[in-house]
């Protein structure tokens, strides 16, 4: 948020509710996902050989998920040019998600661990940002003067 003389602050509207719905939903999923990747992996690398084929499904999800991040980033950045903050993380996680990939075909575990904590931190702020994506509360006087289709505001994070 900007602030202004005296203390007011600018919060910039957001449209589409079901964009950012959607794109919180995915961005939980995939956290939820890269989560389950590093525990499967952990099993794997105690010695569980089972667990790989575990972890290239989970690793499989990450990538549709992350992809899904990145079409839902670019259509909430149609309907608000200023917001770019979800697109650009979004297209960062998905690089790191392919070099991830690369690194663990190619077993080079010393990059491919780290990376993957890396992720994982990223989806988890990703998950933070979007719910920082609030809708206005209602009061009755506002109610009347609001356009039929809702919006959302967003906190700090969407500063250009």
């Amino acid at each position: 948020m900007r602030s202004l003389p005296g203390d007011v602050a600018v919060i910039r509207p957001v449209t589409g509710r079901v964009v950012v719905g959607l794109l919180r939903t995915v961005c939980l999923l995939a956290l939820i996902t890269t989560i389950g990747l590093a525990a499967v992996a952990g099993l794997f690398v105690t010695g569980d050989i089972e667990m790989l084929d575990w972890h290239e499904t989970y690793a499989m999800a990450l990538n549709v998920l992350t992809l899904a991040q990145v079409v839902l980033a670019v259509l909430l950045w149609r309907r608000n040019r200023w917001l770019r903050w979800p697109m650009a993380a979004a297209l960062g996680l998905l690089v790191m998600v392919a070099i991830q990939q690369i690194l663990g075909d190619r077993r080079t575990l010393g990059g491919h661990m780290p990376l993957g904590m890396a992720i994982c931190a990223v989806e988890a702020a990703l998950v933070l940002w979007t719910f920082a994506l609030l809708r206005p509360a209602r009061t009755p006087d506002a109610a009347a003067d609001e356009p039929a289709e809702e919006r959302a505001l967003v906190g700090a994070e969407g500063e250009e």
